[in-house]
């Protein structure tokens, strides 16, 4: 598989030759093809794995990591899938990676950690091809792509991402495909750019249109048109996507808990992520910097209107209730790639000006990035070992905890929970589906994602969150009392356990306890996404 995507970042190869589309001297590509390349990028994306971590169905891969599953294993999940499988429908993400693990007959979490290295691999060999168009030499392509690689861990303004996650999510594969586009098309190779855009559509479509919407800028550039017939086209069909009447109820709720939507609520130090980078774009723009092709000036131009056009929406959703179903949109998103693209021209700069041949000035530079976003990737996750690798024993109660109740429960056990566990000290954001690999009720955290993008999940969503609130202080009766609701048969719950329960599996932190089944059978809801 992976060299099937490698294989397709070439075609179209025999056109080195050309002028680019957009004027550009077309940089030779065969370098990235031998094996000393491959081999180095390969060692840099181990030694990103080790910077960054990794985490097994952490954040947002509590959502994508039991579609993935789901995919592996039609048996998983057979309450509740509604709230992963929503987004899992609009992509063909779950299936590359669950299917995958099918058909090689790889442990399935054993399929996602290998898809997460070929994704850091992949982004990095799209940035390597980016900057053989953008600059002149090594030194520069080096730099840019090892700056990229410590930086992955980068948070994205106040949009809630970063460059890359150090868990598995339908980005991972979207991002280095949008990169491989951009460089196609700045390389000369149309046809390549829409490839790899048709691909990246088909894993997230939102992220891809990002892409064509880049694009479309650079082929303005190229034919010096407007900034507006691109805003317009853009906006034209936004009126057909959501109603305009404001969200009410649970929609509401969950909508308005993710404040990251509303740029209104984003604190000065994030719009100085979205005022810094397009500041200093639009400065190189204009300096042509020393050991640049046309194209990094193009790429630099480019990037300015495109990221003032998603600001201006922006600013424009937060204005008024009538366009809060809009925000859902997300075009802060957007700075996403200018990121991306960002970190890797000024890489490239620091390699043309500063780096150059002198082993100890990249190590001055490399080394305290490494040794900072280290320590950051390990505060985000404290109590969790830095690389989860699949099969480790953690020493998390969550995880362990987690990981029992896969090997001890049948794959129909439906459980309950705090449906705010995702936050509580210690768990560190591991989603119980993705790792234990059971339905559970609705949680408060990530499930009201779900619900954000998605409205018609709201009412089940809320009723099941309501009959888990008050957690802490649940006796055995009112753990049965929500048997008789829902499908329950286990809890896990914090120690000391309920008095009168069965809990065969107890640890430091929790306790998985039986409850007594439903005095009559629940009839689970199929919700229609069509």
């Amino acid at each position: 598989m992976l060299q099937l995507l490698v294989n397709l970042s070439h075609v179209s190869a025999h056109l080195r030759g050309e002028a680019g589309l957009i004027g550009v001297r077309r940089i030779d590509q065969d370098r990235a093809r031998g094996p000393s390349t491959h081999l180095r990028l390969a060692l840099i994306t181990v030694l990103a794995v080790a910077v960054h971590g990794y985490h097994l169905g952490v954040d947002d891969a509590a959502i994508y990591v039991p579609a993935i599953k789901r995919v592996a294993d039609a048996a998983l999940y057979p309450f509740g899938s509604e709230f992963f499988l929503s987004h899992a429908r609009l992509s063909w993400f779950s299936n590359l990676v669950g299917g995958s693990a099918r058909l090689a007959g790889v442990p399935i979490d054993m399929a996602i950690f290998l898809w997460h290295g070929i994704g850091i691999y992949l982004l990095l060999l799209a940035g390597w091809q980016l900057l053989g168009a953008c600059f002149e030499n090594q030194y520069a392509r080096w730099s840019g792509v090892g700056l990229l690689a410590a930086l992955l861990s980068v948070p994205v303004a106040g949009t809630a991402l970063v460059i890359m996650d150090p868990y598995v999510t339908a980005r991972t594969l979207s991002t280095p495909f949008t990169l491989f586009a951009i460089a196609g098309y700045v390389s000369g190779s149309t046809r390549r750019a829409l490839l790899w855009l048709l691909a990246a559509g088909l894993i997230h479509a939102q992220m891809a249109f990002f892409g064509v919407m880049l694009v479309g800028l650079l082929a303005l550039e190229r034919s010096r048109g407007q900034l507006p017939a691109v805003g317009m086209a853009a906006l034209a069909g936004l009126p057909f996507v959501f109603s305009f009447d404001p969200a009410t109820g649970a929609a509401r709720e969950a909508l308005l808990a993710r404040t990251y939507f509303l740029v209104s609520k984003w604190e000065w130090y994030e719009w100085a992520g979205v005022v810094a980078p397009l500041a200093l774009l639009w400065w190189l723009a204009r300096v042509r910097p020393r050991g640049t092709t046309p194209a990094f000036r193009a790429l630099a131009r480019a990037l300015v209107p495109f990221g003032l056009l998603f600001t201006a929406m922006g600013i424009v959703l937060a204005t008024s209730a009538r366009l809060e179903n809009y925000t859902r949109l997300q075009p802060m998103r957007s700075f996403h790639l200018v990121y991306v693209v960002f970190f890797l021209l000024l890489g490239g700069l620091a390699g043309e000006y500063g780096l150059r041949g002198k082993p100890a000035r990249w190590i001055i530079l490399f080394a305290p990035l490494a040794a900072g976003m280290w320590l950051l990737a390990w505060s985000t996750f404290p109590s969790s070992p830095h690389v989860e690798w699949p099969g480790l024993v953690t020493t998390n109660p969550w995880a362990e905890a987690f990981r029992w109740i896969r090997g001890n429960t049948s794959k129909d056990a439906v459980f309950a929970m705090d449906p705010g566990y995702l936050l509580l000290p210690g768990e560190d954001m591991h989603g119980f589906r993705a790792v234990a690999e059971r339905s559970v009720l609705a949680d408060r955290v990530k499930d009201s994602g779900a619900v954000s993008l998605f409205p018609e999940l709201a009412v089940e969503w809320k009723a099941e969150v309501d009959a888990q609130t008050g957690w802490d202080q649940f006796q055995r009766a009112d753990f049965e009392r929500l048997a008789t609701r829902y499908p329950v048969n286990w809890i896990l719950t914090r120690r000391p356990a309920p008095v009168g329960l069965d809990c065969p599996y107890v640890n430091r932190e929790l306790a998985v306890c039986r409850i007594r089944a439903a005095t009559a059978a629940y009839p689970v809801k199929q919700i229609d996404l069509r």
